[in-house]
């Protein structure tokens, strides 16, 4: 796409915000503005809607931005690291981008009330630190954790490997600073692990992906450390194997931390461009990583072991120490990237299904991804049924393009047909806006749309998202 370079905001907006946050932190030139207008959904930015990026650097420069904003029926849209892949944080019809790189201070981390209070700009990885050097845990563990922010990961209730036994990020949020469209500043619970005043307004934002407000600030419950934890790969000649295992650990009231399954093509992707010794000839792999005290993770871990033999597994390489259970992950996480060497791009999708549909899931995509021709990996959660199917594909070729959007249909549809639902993690968007239906009735849509339009009257944030 050409850029436009006679595409300018309006002067005196622009004036106003320059007032408010000052000029180092105000981007308007297309070039600048051309690197915030996209996610990883693919998406193509369009420069006849003028944007300006906007580094506030506290809750009241976020405010009366909003109150310039609602006066002129601008746009705004909240953004962190940009990893959503649903087109969450894309400015479709421009406006104000508000990036939180300069929120991004953990204000408050306390043993005694196991909680900590933080900007939206704090990313993933660096909260978990300052918990662990505490002694305590913040579990919600995002792939992309390394870039990935709080605000972000409240915005779309995020998850990953862990949610199994620790839950996702909803389950963590006591307390948020949310700025409202017209710039009134809320807090919408309590510092306080019971609270039960009032309507739930913390978790009405937590997964709203912006639509209703914009965080500023949250106070996130956290938990004491877990004293040890080793991880494992059992290897399945069959899917269905892999998944009857699962069920096996789970009724005999074995809880790991992390139960994630990687079909043959993702070990053989990654594999090819990640060497780090997988078996490639195997149909499937179970991730599995227990927690607890040193006794219990040896206890857990045999006990998980002997039932996958039970189950049918053909080998199991368990982690011998830490550089070896780093391995391991770091093989986990390369999956994504190691994708993005197959075609000129990856688009992850984010299904769930009832644990006990997964195998019909997978056989299913398979057979989409063969009617459609499209290079397809899959992945997910299968401890909470949660399928991240990879697909590599090259969207310059409209053929390709035009194939990949009838399998994501078809994909929405079958998910729901299991019983399932569109996201467990990577939230609505713009990219499934138009499948929300098939997931809820149309009553409940209309009490959304009810909410949506008494929080956001003038539909300025993050239009044309989710609803």
């Amino acid at each position: 796409m050409l850029l436009e370079k006679n595409i300018k905001f309006d002067s005196k907006i622009e004036k106003n915000v320059e007032k408010i946050v000052g000029k180092d932190n105000l981007i308007t030139d297309i070039e600048g503005v051309y690197g915030y207008a996209y996610d990883c959904a693919h998406i193509q930015f369009d420069a006849k809607n003028p944007c300006m990026v906007v580094l506030p650097e506290s809750v009241q420069q976020v405010s009366e931005i909003m109150k310039i904003a609602y006066e002129n029926s601008v746009p705004v849209i909240a953004r962190g690291a940009g990893t959503n892949h649903a087109g969450g944080c894309m400015p479709l019809k421009g406006g104000i981008i508000l990036h939180f790189a300069k929120m991004n201070k953990i204000l408050e981390l306390s043993s005694s009330n196991l909680s900590c209070r933080v900007q939206p700009g704090v990313v993933v990885s660096d909260l978990q630190k300052a918990a662990e050097s505490a002694g305590l845990f913040f579990p919600p563990d995002p792939s992309n954790l390394a870039v990935s922010t709080i605000g972000g990961g409240i915005a779309l209730s995020s998850g990953g490997p862990r949610a199994f036994k620790y839950g996702t990020m909803k389950d963590y949020v006591l307390d948020l600073e949310v700025v409202l469209s017209d710039g009134t500043i809320i807090h919408t619970g309590a510092q306080t692990p019971k609270n039960v005043t009032g309507y739930n307004l913390t978790q009405l934002f937590v997964g709203s992906e912006g639509t209703l407000g914009v965080i500023t600030e949250a106070v996130l419950r956290l938990i004491p450390k877990p004293e040890h934890s080793n991880v494992l790969l059992a290897y399945f000649e069959q899917l269905d194997e892999a998944v009857n295992a699962v069920s096996a650990i789970i009724n005999h009231q074995l809880v790991p931390s992390v139960v994630d399954l990687l079909d043959k093509k993702t070990l053989q992707t990654i594999e090819q461009f990640f060497p780090s010794g997988l078996l490639c000839d195997k149909e499937a792999v179970l991730l599995i990583e227990v927690d607890g005290d040193y006794d219990s993770v040896k206890n857990q871990q045999n006990k998980i072991i002997s039932l996958c033999k039970d189950y049918n597994s053909v080998y199991i390489d368990c982690a011998a120490d830490d550089a070896h259970k780093q391995r391991i992950w770091t093989s986990r996480r390369a999956a994504f990237g190691a994708c993005a060497k197959l075609a000129p791009n990856v688009i992850t999708e984010d299904v769930v299904v009832p644990r006990s549909k997964i195998s019909e899931m997978a056989l299913g995509i398979d057979q989409i991804a063969k009617k459609y021709n499209i290079i397809t990996m899959i992945m997910g959660h299968i401890g909470d049924g949660n399928i991240h199917p990879n697909f590599a594909l090259d969207l310059r070729d409209a053929r390709q393009k035009e194939n990949f959007e009838k399998a994501k249909t078809e994909l929405f549809k079958l998910a729901v047909s299991l019983g399932g639902t569109l996201s467990g993690e990577h939230g609505i968007g713009c990219q499934k806006s138009k499948f929300l239906s098939l997931a809820v009735s149309r009553p409940a849509m209309g009490i959304m749309r009810g909410i949506k339009e008494l929080f956001d009257p003038k539909n300025i944030l993050n239009p044309d998202k989710m609803i």
